[in-house]
């Protein structure tokens, strides 16, 4: 379960990642909190918190209290209650982080129904059930989706999840309308012998269950470090002066990607300064309207009605200028003593910077001067190895 760069103690537990969590493997602390409390020491008479969070599979996390005292680390490999039977994950995160975590998360450490108790550091034993639970987990997908399949199910199956003592079974799936799936359940109890739960989550948590690489080349960011999904639409997308192709937009779940929302407070700060599209600037020449702004150079073109050909570009601190000016029924002359400022030199000047040869200098052709210099050197050496030939056969 774990990588070549975790160390391990002696009794083979895994004590950490060696490479801080990021060899993307399962046992390493994806979506970890840095634990920043871990150096400093409590005040005098203050107990240490005995919640800890846990870690299970697909980045799923989970508070649990430690009744028994245990000494935990991060990267332990613990035996936690669950419903029925118990459960095997890994601790993420320990001491007074917890207490600021859980209190976040608006989380009562006194609640037994949400917080539960650690039983025990897990055993070689748990461990190996737990990991032959995990073996199951592919080859009953596969059987999972045969089965919804030939029910004629409209519902996709994403993800399963063995329980530590393999005696639970969760299947996750996404439906866009209500599935009864009764049948369903009686079929997988028949085949695979387990109890069955089945939880239904959005396309936004499959993804980030099930991971993956996005446009720009990185990890999802919600199977990483991203843990709340914020709504996104279109106006983000609009604001940023982006296309609104759907297949550039969307992430792989189908929605509008996440990363949306990371620069839009950035471009709304700098339209503030920007005067709205739609305003129109009233001079002596004619109306013109706003055909394009560059938001990172602060530009905007401007045409007159009647010559959309004709585009004259000016500052947003110009445009505003201009329509003040029309609030108090100025008109300016023209756009063009605005826009002569910024009139750019499309000339492109080319240099040689390889220091060679010009490049057409193989289109020049040789002169016949040296073709008929080449041509006697031929013949000369053609003639010469004629006679010794002779010489040898005389």
């Amino acid at each position: 379960m774990a990588c070549n760069s975790c160390s391990t103690g002696k009794d083979g537990q895994p004590k950490g990642c060696r490479n801080n969590g990021t060899c993307g493997t399962d046992s390493c602390n994806k979506l970890t909190v840095f634990d920043w409390l871990s150096n400093m020491s409590l005040p005098n008479g203050q107990e240490p918190f005995k919640g800890v969070e846990v870690r299970f599979k697909n980045g799923r996390k989970q508070y649990f209290k430690n009744t028994e005292n245990l000494t935990l680390s991060i990267g332990d490999i613990v035996a936690t209650q669950a419903k029925s039977g118990h459960d095997v994950g890994m601790v993420t995160l320990t001491g007074e982080l917890v207490r600021v975590q859980m209190k976040r998360k608006k989380v009562d450490i006194n609640d037994d129904e949400s917080v539960l108790k650690i039983y025990r550091k897990a055993t070689q034993k748990d461990i190996d059930v737990w990991s032959a639970s995990r073996d199951k987990e592919e080859p009953m997908k596969v059987k999972a989706r045969q089965f919804a399949i030939d029910l004629n199910l409209k519902m996709k199956i994403s993800d399963i999840e063995y329980q530590g003592d393999g005696s639970k079974a969760t299947f996750y799936y996404t439906a866009e309308e209500r599935v009864d799936f009764r049948e369903l359940i009686k079929v997988f109890a028949r085949e695979f012998r387990t109890r069955i739960e089945m939880r239904q989550v959005g396309f936004r948590q499959e993804a980030a269950r099930l991971g993956g690489i996005g446009s720009c080349g990185r990890e999802l960011c919600c199977s990483t470090w991203l843990t709340d999904f914020r709504s996104v639409s279109t106006s983000a997308a609009r604001y940023q002066q982006l296309s609104l192709n759907p297949l550039k937009l969307a992430g792989q779940c189908g929605k509008l990607k996440c990363c949306l929302n990371y620069e839009l407070d950035a471009y709304l700060d700098a339209l503030k300064s920007f005067p709205k599209n739609d305003t129109k600037l009233y001079t002596e020449k004619g109306t013109a309207v706003c055909q394009k702004t560059d938001i990172f150079k602060g530009l905007m073109w401007y045409a007159y009605e009647g010559e959309w050909m004709n585009w004259h570009v000016i500052t947003t601190d110009q445009a505003n200028e201009i329509i003040e000016k029309n609030k108090k029924k100025i008109k300016v002359a023209s756009l063009e003593e605005y826009a002569a400022d910024h009139i750019q030199d499309t000339k492109n000047e080319f240099e040689n910077v390889v220091g060679q040869d010009s490049l057409t200098r193989f289109d020049n052709p040789k002169s016949k001067r040296k073709r008929k210099n080449n041509r006697k050197k031929r013949n000369r050496n053609r003639n010469r190895n004629q006679n010794t030939n002779a010489k040898k056969n005389s």
